[in-house]
């Protein structure tokens, strides 16, 4: 029995109801598209701008007013990241560690991911050896090392302990430091300092009784023979 022929579809009529059915969805969905890309192009054309003002602020600044001025109208652009370690630096010039080190926090906690985190955290023990906290400053340093041990300040921040650990008269921490510098940072600038501490360390207090031992008794080949034992003398035999 012959089938009959599916009914044709007109193209242009499908497409005109589809149209007049969802024009308002398609309008509004192209209308978001515009906006989204017209509201892009706007932010990141005062984006650059701002943070070109910024730079050149930055450039410009010079003292302490100068670079709070950067931090407080461009808080969230690279400049105003900066402004903080600029203006740490200039008030530790000015011997205002305590103020210098609040500056730093200030920028470790608004900035967590900033690639200068740690040189933030070697500034910070600097400032607190030059305030006498040589216990901080040890602390500090030990945690610029280790947030970021591939860091290029890594190996300096352990290199910043040794004579830390060396006036606290720890030397055995001191060489473990060394050996680690040798071992993680061989190629970095630092290992020939930390070459050049190790060897000016005292040797580790099992090598020294070593070597107070070899010293103390000569070696088998050169000690002197043991005298032959004295026979005693023959029974004589008594007179009548």
């Amino acid at each position: 029995m012959p089938t009959a022929p599916p009914p044709s579809r007109d193209a242009a009529l499908e497409t005109r109801f589809f149209w007049e059915t969802y024009k308002t969805q398609i309008v509004a969905v192209l209308l978001l598209v515009v906006l989204a890309i017209v509201g892009y192009g706007a932010y990141k054309f005062y984006s650059e701008r701002r943070d070109s003002a910024a730079a050149a602020l930055l450039g410009r600044a010079k003292t302490t007013r100068d670079f709070e001025q950067v931090i407080s109208a461009y808080p969230n652009t690279p400049a105003g990241a900066n402004g903080y370690l600029l203006l740490a630096d200039a008030r530790r010039n000015e011997k205002k560690f305590t103020e210098s080190n609040a500056t730093l926090q200030a920028f470790l906690a608004k900035y967590p991911k900033h690639e200068l985190v740690t040189n933030a955290w070697m500034a910070i023990a600097a400032n607190y050896e030059s305030m006498g906290k040589m216990d901080e400053a040890l602390a500090t340093y030990q945690k610029a090392a280790a947030s970021d041990p591939n860091n290029f300040n890594a190996p300096l921040a352990l290199l910043s302990q040794v004579h830390l650990l060396k006036a606290k008269n720890k030397p055995g921490e001191a060489r473990i430091l060394c050996e680690q510098i040798l071992t993680n940072y061989r190629e970095s600038l630092w290992a020939n300092e930390a070459m050049r501490q190790l060897r000016l360390l005292k040797p580790a207090p099992a090598a020294a009784a070593s070597a107070a031992a070899s010293t103390a008794q000569p070696p088998p080949l050169l000690a002197r023979p043991a005298a032959p034992p004295v026979p005693s003398p023959a029974p004589q035999a008594s007179r009548p």
